[in-house]
């Protein structure tokens, strides 16, 4: 087939996926109120379904510019957006069987890819010269992998720290009464059905919706410690990759700059939970800004700071 084939091939596998991605986000979010699994069962299935058209619009994208896509910033958000939900289904709905939290991943993934097809798209083309390199594949990848979990992460964070602050209002409320006619909370509404981060018979008050501020804060704790030593790598190999291109390893040029205050960010977190107990909210806020410095490395930098790092056919 033509590469003008491919691209629409492309093009249409991307809106199937935004679709896909918007109704599982309104189902997962219906699940998050209401506890109907048959909803949960759904979101699942377009979940996988909106992953599956995106794999299909970056391999097809990649065979119209004859090359792996990952040479500017709207391949990088298509990717990117692809290991978001594919972490969030391994990790989070595969290994900790928490299955409240789906809408809020799906939420950011809308935002990235709305932000890639309406201000970022460019038609698939050839390398420029200094990104024609094997260590681009290593680089960048890795990059990608890790701004992934990175994100996953941080998103739990959030939902941590809204959790969190509605635990320790509970807790400083007075006890209910008990045994008569004010013990609203003992019997569980008929849809309310219990998933797998609750136990049966949990009650649907507000402070239910989510899974125990404890929880969260231990999912995205592991998250970010895995994505960091990604990031690492990807550090070292884009110093090598600039020394074959540029004959320099670090130049300070502004890209490398914001992924190395990234990184201290994030090693500050890591640090700081490992050696002085920091677990809760004042880690949680450092995880934060990390994410706040992320978006800028990706964004800010690469659309509004001049620099060498730049993508083929992004103004």
């Amino acid at each position: 087939m033509s590469s003008e084939t491919w691209a629409r091939i492309s093009t249409d596998s991307f809106n199937i996926t935004f679709f896909a991605y918007l109704a599982a986000m309104i189902g997962d979010f219906h699940y998050l109120a209401f506890r109907r699994k048959p909803v949960w069962r759904i979101a699942l299935i377009l979940t996988v379904l909106g992953l599956g058209a995106e794999g299909i619009s970056i391999v097809t994208r990649g065979l119209a510019a004859g090359r792996i896509p990952i040479g500017n910033m709207y391949e990088y958000s298509l990717l990117l957006t692809f290991l978001v939900v594919l972490g969030y289904l391994v990790f989070v709905e595969g290994v900790s069987k928490v299955r409240t939290l789906g809408g809020f991943p799906l939420a950011f993934v809308e935002a990235t890819l709305a932000i890639a097809v309406l201000f970022l798209y460019v038609g698939p083309a050839p390398l420029i010269p200094a990104l024609n390199s094997y260590w681009r594949q290593i680089h960048v990848t890795s990059m990608i992998l890790s701004s992934s979990l990175l994100t996953l992460g941080c998103v739990i964070t959030i939902l941590y720290l809204v959790k969190d602050r509605r635990e320790r209002r509970q807790a400083s409320l007075p006890p209910p009464i008990m045994g008569g006619a004010l013990d609203l909370g003992s019997e569980t509404p008929p849809h309310f059905e219990a998933g797998a981060d609750e136990p049966v018979g949990a009650v649907t008050s507000r402070k239910g919706w989510l899974p125990p501020a404890a929880v969260l804060d231990r999912l995205a704790y592991r998250m970010i410690a895995f994505a960091f030593p990604i990031w690492t790598f990807g550090i070292i190999t884009g110093a090598i990759w600039a020394e074959s291109a540029w004959g320099r390893y670090w130049g300070w040029d502004p890209k490398e700059t914001w992924s190395f205050i990234t990184w201290t960010i994030f090693a500050g977190y890591l640090h700081a939970r490992a050696t002085s107990g920091w677990k809760g909210r004042r880690a949680a806020v450092i995880a934060l800004v990390g994410f706040v410095s992320l978006l800028i490395t990706y964004y800010a930098v690469n659309l509004w700071i001049v620099g060498l790092h730049s993508y083929a056919g992004v103004p």
